[in-house]
């Protein structure tokens, strides 16, 4: 159990040093000295720098679940609930520099790895989100639930992984959930306004 709360501080240690500093400009001997620790205490638990980049996006995978479950357990309407699960999933802002640190050439292994286990936990839960909104009439479709969500997934991924988001991507990509999700034209029409807000914050 102590063994246990020592690595999670370290993963802690290790995500405020790649928040402000950037994983790169990051070296494992910052990471020991901030967390006043011995060398063999850091390799104890970790074999390498890329390994702590692992375990601190895990870590970042959990809080978006955490905050996934809270949406599918609010009021919102359901076709928001949906589109707000599915963001709650997104690193903040902040966060946007240590996730670009998978995107790179040696990382491209651990990038699929990552992307493959966000899919594999939210799509129960999207699930269930739309299975309610099939008993409401919101969404029409045959039982092919999870396979839709996954998919659903798999696009929204392509689509924020770009920096360039066009106007016409934009319409393409919400028209395409809807006849996903068998949702009458419109519906989820108000993505557009978060994409934008987005782009903006950016």
């Amino acid at each position: 159990m102590k063994k246990e709360i020592r690595k999670k501080e370290l993963i802690k240690t290790a995500y405020d040093l790649f928040i402000t500093k950037g994983y790169e400009n990051t070296s494992v001997d910052e990471i020991i000295a901030k967390a006043g620790i011995a060398k063999g205490t850091y390799y104890y638990h970790f074999e390498s720098k890329e390994q702590m980049l692992e375990e601190v996006i895990d870590m970042m995978i959990y809080n978006g679940i955490e905050r996934a479950k809270q949406v599918v357990n609010s009021d919102l309407k359901m076709e928001e609930k949906l589109v707000y699960t599915i963001l709650a999933l997104r690193v903040s802002p902040e966060e946007q520099s240590v996730q670009n640190a998978i995107h790179t050439k040696e990382n491209i292994i651990l990038h699929e790895k990552i992307n493959n286990k966000i899919i594999d936990e939210a799509t129960p839960l999207i699930s269930s989100i739309v299975r309610e909104g099939i008993k409401d009439g919101i969404f029409i479709m045959d039982d092919n639930v999870e396979e839709r969500v996954r998919m659903s997934l798999i696009l929204s991924n392509e689509m924020f992984d770009h920096t360039e988001i066009t106007k016409e991507s934009v319409y393409v990509f919400i028209d395409t959930l809807e006849k996903i999700y068998g949702a009458k034209k419109g519906t989820l029409s108000f993505i557009g306004n978060l994409i934008k807000e987005e782009q903006n914050e950016k």
